[in-house]
């Protein structure tokens, strides 16, 4: 049965009209018919031709014209009007035949043009408006036969959802509006719904439903619409029968059978019957056949059990193991080597189509390829345990390895800050990447170069040596630093998002820096020289890096430093946060968040400010500017402090591209090394997203409660992604 656009179908036939290797579209001659009898025999066919003496002289062109016109004076017609002989008479004279004979009137002269009576047309006098608006007819439709639509009985228990929906989402009729411009094309949607009901119907295991259409005209005197109706049959329902693979053996023996889910006993659907073919074709890779070739079924259908029996025949191939990796195209970017790294297989181990995928998209999520693919080849080669390796092709084709990148954003305290950079992904080949990347802010300037190495002996580690200056000039504190630091790092990536990532590394910074003496009531600079090991542990169940809706985030993070410029203080800095989001609904959901800090080891004088906690700002407490939390020196200007707590709820609703939050936040720092969870300060705002394609664009405004002396009323932050 062939199904319409949009619809899924099936090949059967009646058991007594199996076709065979033997029948023909083109008829065939009968050898039991009896003859035909000639309309004439071939004696009478030769007696009437006209006798012919060969023998007798071919006569000159100016004879036989002669003779013409001597027959024509005979008649009394022109010879020029017809001088030709029929092919019945000779000429006496000359042997040709003689001229045939003409009808007389073809020898009258032709009326004269001007002797007719005609009207002249006056074209001026008739424009496209006298015609008036094209006719249109109005027509509705109805579907008779199936239960769904006209109540009477139980729903016809499809699959797939009512025939009637199905019907609609690509009926002719239904796309028409009802609007026809005249009678033929009315009739011609019928026709064609017909066709369409009968597919829908025969995909659902009705092989001898038929569709009856009518139309039905409205009273002479009624300017009604026309009825359409289509008269549905839909015949008995065939179930499958008998299930038939034909097929070698296979390893595990069900691995066919448990593939194809649907059952002797089950409607004949299409849509069920051609997933499960296609569950076979991806189940068999995924289980050592990377050759699998799933051939044309063959349902029997037999009308007086109304079953259909199903024979799909499969031609599984060798059962195969991961062989070698071979490379090709022109200039590959990567080697064998590297790409063994990249895989998440080893040679010898069964072949399964999923890691394959997962080679590709790792190739491709590089970012040095505009083409990747992996495909397997046999090779005969023996792998033991009954396998064959499948060697693996590697096709190559280098894509642009240079990127720049910008981004900006503006919080209060904080100011306009701009970030850019350029990357050489593969200056130092495989995947050695160079990186430049500078600030440019109001309150804040950089510049920095690092060398990072993705997939660095491992899949999904990288490797990271950098070194940057930096000046800040905010109200804490203003600070020129220069750094050198280096990292290894396995973390989720836009692409594969990992339950549980890792960081760790060093620094080694100079800072200039200068602070609030409370002793010599003044503020002072001083340089100080600090090393640092900090590291990083994430457990994430999120759904989503830049706008989770579900899950959450568990991250604890540890900084042993010791410092220079006041005397040597051993200390270490301590952060953990969690995150959690709950969808509510379609596009409400809630999200909260709690962090909380520490430093121990050192008093706050002897740490740098920059060293130091901070609270307040757009990935803080929002409704205070940058850094403004926390104990402030006799001017009003933030100290830092040893610890902190802060804690955020949002309800996030999202409408289209579009969304709105409503968040409050709150938190404090404190200058003990254990926070005190006291005097709490809160900020409170509404904030709006653009969503695209890499994240959304976040728009915040907030206002403290409570506010204090010094305080902004209103803190607007713009950034990419949210809030947390």
């Amino acid at each position: 049965m062939l199904a319409s656009a949009g619809m899924l179908c099936l090949l059967a036939y009646p058991a007594q009209a199996q076709p065979t290797a033997t029948d023909q579209t083109r008829p065939t001659q009968n050898p039991d018919a009896a003859p035909v009898e000639p309309i004439i025999s071939d004696e009478e066919f030769d007696a009437s031709i006209p006798p012919i003496d060969e023998s007798a002289p071919l006569g000159s062109v100016q004879a036989w014209e002669a003779d013409a016109d001597r027959r024509a004076a005979s008649t009394g017609r022109d010879a020029s009007v017809s001088a030709e002989p029929t092919t019945t008479e000779q000429s006496e004279d000359n042997g040709l035949p003689a001229p045939p004979e003409l009808d007389k009137e073809l020898d009258r002269p032709l009326t004269p043009l001007n002797a007719f009576d005609v009207e002249t047309f006056d074209e001026s006098q008739y424009t496209e408006a006298d015609e008036g608006p094209a006719p249109s007819l109005r027509y509705s439709y109805k579907i008779e036969g199936l239960s769904a639509l006209d109540g009477a009985g139980p729903v016809l228990p499809v699959d797939g959802g009512d025939i009637v929906s199905q019907f609609k989402s690509l009926s002719a009729l239904e796309d028409g509006d009802g609007k026809a411009d005249n009678g033929a094309m009315i009739n011609a949607r019928l026709e064609e719904d017909q066709k369409l009901l009968v597919d829908i119907l025969s995909s659902q295991g009705f092989f001898d439903a038929t569709v009856r259409g009518s139309l039905e005209l409205p009273e002479q005197d009624s300017k009604g619409p026309i009825t359409v109706i289509l008269q549905a049959t839909p015949g008995p329902r065939y179930h499958l029968g008998e299930i038939r693979f034909d097929a070698t053996p296979v390893q595990p023996e069900d691995l066919i059978t448990r593939a194809f889910r649907p059952r002797s006993g089950d409607p004949i659907v299409a849509e069920r019957i051609l997933g499960a073919e296609a569950n076979i074709a991806v189940t068999l890779p995924e289980n050592g056949y990377p050759f699998v070739n799933v051939g044309q079924r063959d349902i029997v259908l037999d009308p007086e059990t109304e079953a259909g029996d199903y024979t799909l025949p499969i031609t599984p191939g060798p059962r195969s193991s991961f062989g070698d990796i071979v490379v090709e195209g022109e200039k590959p970017v990567f080697e064998a080597d590297h790409i063994q790294k990249i895989a998440r297989f080893r040679k010898g181990e069964l072949y399964d189509s999923r890691k394959i995928d997962d080679l590709r998209q790792a190739l491709i999520a590089t970012g040095l390829l505009s083409v990747g693919s992996v495909t397997p080849r046999p090779s005969g080669e023996p792998a033991g345990d009954g396998t064959d390796y499948a060697t693996l092709i590697v096709n190559q084709e280098a894509g642009p390895a240079r990127t720049l990148a910008a981004q900006a954003g503006y919080g209060t305290g904080q100011g306009v800050k701009v970030e850019g950079s350029w990357t050489h992904r593969n200056m130092f080949p495989p995947e050695g990447a160079l990186i430049v990347q500078g600030t440019a802010g109001t309150l804040e300037q950089g510049l920095g170069v690092s060398f990072r190495r993705s997939n660095a002996g491992k899949r999904d580690r990288s490797v990271e040596l950098g070194i940057d200056a930096r000046h800040s000039n905010f109200d804490a504190f203003e600070a020129f630093t220069g750094r050198l630091y280096g990292r290894i790092a396995y973390e989720s990536t836009p692409i594969w998002q990992k339950r549980l990532t890792y960081n760790f590394g060093f620094e080694l910074l100079g800072s200039n820096e200068q602070d609030y003496n409370f002793d010599a009531g003044e503020l002072r600079r001083r340089t100080y020289y600090v090393a640092a090991l900090p590291g990083q542990v994430t457990l994430d169940t999120s759904n989503s890096l830049l706008d989770p809706t579900r899950g959450f985030r568990i991250s604890a993070w540890l900084s042993p430093e010791a410092s220079l410029g006041s005397g040597a203080q051993t200390y270490a800095r301590a952060l953990l946060e969690g995150t959690g989001y709950y969808p509510v609904s379609d596009g409400f959901v809630l999200a909260g968040r709690a962090r909380v800090g520490m430093i121990g080891g050192a008093a706050r004088e002897q740490i740098a400010p920059s060293r130091r906690f901070y609270g307040g700002g757009g990935g803080s407490v929002r409704g205070f500017g940058y850094q403004e939390l926390g104990p402030k020196d006799p001017d009003a200007r933030p100290i830092g402090g040893r610890s902190l707590v802060e804690a955020a709820a949002e309800v996030r609703y999202r409408f289209g591209d579009y969304g709105i939050v409503g968040f409050i936040d709150g938190g404090q720092v404190y200058t003990s090394q254990v926070p005190r969870f006291d005097d709490w300060r809160f900020g409170v705002g509404i904030g709006g997203r653009f969503y695209t394609n890499f994240g959304p664009m976040r728009l915040d405004v907030a206002t403290p409660i409570n506010r204090q002396p010094g305080e902004s009323r209103i803190s607007v932050y713009v950034s990419i992604g949210q809030a947390f």
